[in-house]
């Protein structure tokens, strides 16, 4: 969905597909079928932008035959889709049944995460539509913060640097322009957006910045116009932003909020969980299950938020609330200014099948029309801001 911005340029909106993952182009293809092109007819247009996930074997597969890659983009023509966004955090196995830890393997000290992102960007170099000559690609906030040393810490701004020179090389060849965010994320390195200013200010490349999860931002307490002000300040680019929404708790000590919390404890993805004291200070724990232990070490007398993406379009029932006012917050300073802070919005809901049984979708159709719901909410947010929804 394109968007044109009072400033005359064009916002786009996706939804990301590693709410469907797939490890292979074959997979790739079947999620355009099965998912994509059902949403785009769901919501009546005919031009649905998606943000593709891309796993190890199909990027390699794309990168490595031209045929290929000219067929992917064919049938995302034909099925009235757009890819002008990619999701490189993941790198395989996000359809596993535990996820947890593995999905930061390999990170940036790893040659394989620059060889897999450098292949990334020149598919997404091919798969841009003809009249759009930016993309974006989300990456991995450096590493997991465990085991990250100083040496580990310079093999990955080495790596960073070297993809900038990529990326550079890359726009020569094709005239497409491609960009690298790192998306801070609770536990990571780069937890917040003000860790992200220092690395990425050392690298000092334009085409390298961050990706602005919603989710992410909430979950750790940043207040979204200190943060992307900060941001600016440190003209660290905001190349793309993930619309999401996570889990909050006001009364965490409360049994039936405890007991709400629990249902959404589950065995495939982490959930980080985080408070903060009166002082200020950020804590929590690598999992929800962590911080309902009954020795769990948060405090319970502030509100607690979990890293757990929710439906944009459907508050979890009381006692709970998700944070989509920080969203909304986030998307006014990022997209309601006089200028647009970035182009790129993606809506990242990847725990559709890891909800609590009861608010799961059932089938195809279901989850259909929930994520027709979601990108719905967000067209709204963003028309209510001044933009005009492109044909």
């Amino acid at each position: 969905m394109r968007f044109r911005h009072p400033d005359g340029s064009t916002v786009h909106l996706a939804y990301c597909t590693n709410v469907h993952p797939a490890e292979t182009l074959d997979g790739v293809l079947a999620q355009l079928r099965d998912h994509c092109e059902p949403v785009r007819r769901r919501l009546g247009r005919d031009r649905l932008g998606i943000g593709l996930w891309l796993a190890r074997d199909a990027a390699h597969a794309l990168v490595t035959d031209p045929s290929a890659l000219r067929g992917l983009r064919g049938e995302l023509d034909r099925r009235g889709l757009e890819v002008v966004t990619l999701n490189g955090f993941p790198y395989e196995g996000f359809g596993a049944e535990e996820v947890k830890y593995r999905v930061y393997k390999p990170d940036w000290a790893d040659p394989e995460r620059l060889d897999h992102t450098t292949s990334l960007a020149r598919v997404l170099a091919g798969l841009l539509p003809d009249d759009v000559t930016e993309g974006t690609v989300s990456t991995l906030p450096l590493a997991w913060r465990t085991a990250y040393d100083d040496t580990r810490a310079d093999k990955a701004r080495s790596a960073l640097a070297t993809l900038a020179e990529r990326l550079d090389a890359l726009e020569e060849l094709t005239g497409r322009s491609i960009r690298i965010g790192l998306e801070p994320e609770p536990g990571c390195v780069v937890e917040t957006t003000h860790d992200a200013i220092a690395p990425l200010t050392a690298i000092g490349h334009d085409r390298v910045g961050v990706c602005v999860d919603t989710c992410h931002l909430a979950t750790s307490f940043e207040d979204p116009h200190t943060a992307l002000d900060a941001l600016t300040e440190a003209r660290v680019p905001v190349v793309k932003s993930q619309l999401s929404a996570a889990l909050h708790a006001e009364h965490p000590r409360d049994p039936a909020v405890r007991e709400a919390l629990a249902a959404f404890a589950e065995p495939r993805f982490l959930h980080q969980t985080r408070t903060t004291t009166v002082d200020g200070a950020l804590h929590g724990t690598d999992d929800l299950d962590e911080a309902l232990a009954a020795d769990g070490p948060l405090p319970g007398t502030a509100a607690w938020r979990a890293h757990f993406h929710v439906p944009l379009h459907a508050d979890p029932a009381a006692p709970l609330t998700s944070t989509l006012p920080v969203l909304k917050a986030a998307l006014s300073r990022l997209v309601g200014g006089p200028h647009p802070l970035t182009r790129h919005l993606e809506v990242e809901t990847y725990t559709w099948q890891a909800l609590p049984p009861e608010l799961r979708p059932r089938g195809r159709a279901q989850l259909t029309d929930g994520i027709a719901a979601e990108l719905t909410l967000a067209r709204d947010l963003l028309t209510d801001l001044g933009l005009k929804e492109l044909p």
